[in-house]
């Protein structure tokens, strides 16, 4: 759809489309040790989700499209999270640099991200235009749907007076 940006559509959606994405692309530089790491040092468990790398990525991208000049740093801000200290009070706990630099360097495999010169990361005009892409392709989707069910109301409408 012509005019769709990422910031119009659902984020869930969105990320889920960019990474179904990148996995069918299979451009996307995945390190090996996926499998036997923890995303952050608060977490207790490996993610269940064999492709979460792909889902990670999906979502960076979109932050750098939200917000660029972002770098690790500011990444482990974003995917960090609460921190379980048994009877002690919890605590914010950043998430992992090592996952958030394999992202980004990943995507920079891709062309889809670059350095910033003002320090940390943004998305290129090649990967701008491709997240717009795939908006339009999520926004497209959607409104078929939304037009599917309006005529499945109707059809319940016209069985009921009929």
């Amino acid at each position: 759809m012509p005019g769709v940006t990422v910031k119009d559509v659902n984020q869930q959606e969105f990320v889920r489309a960019l990474a179904a994405f990148l996995k069918k692309s299979g451009k996307l530089k995945v390190p090996e040790w996926v499998d036997t790491v923890k995303l952050a040092k608060h977490k207790e468990l490996a993610p269940y989700d064999e492709n979460w790398f792909y889902t990670r990525a999906a979502s960076t991208a979109r932050h750098l499209y939200l917000r660029g000049g972002a770098g690790v740093g500011s990444m482990t801000k974003i995917y960090g999270g609460r921190q379980r200290n048994g009877v002690r009070p919890s605590h914010f706990s950043r998430g992992s640099k090592s996952v958030a630099r394999r992202v980004l360097q990943a995507l920079e495999g891709l062309k889809m991200v670059e350095k910033d010169q003002d320090g940390g990361r943004k998305l290129t005009p090649q990967g701008h235009r491709d997240l717009d892409r795939i908006a339009g392709q999520v926004a497209a989707a959607n409104k078929k749907q939304v037009l599917q069910a309006l005529e499945g109301l109707k059809m319940v409408e016209k069985d009921q007076d009929g």
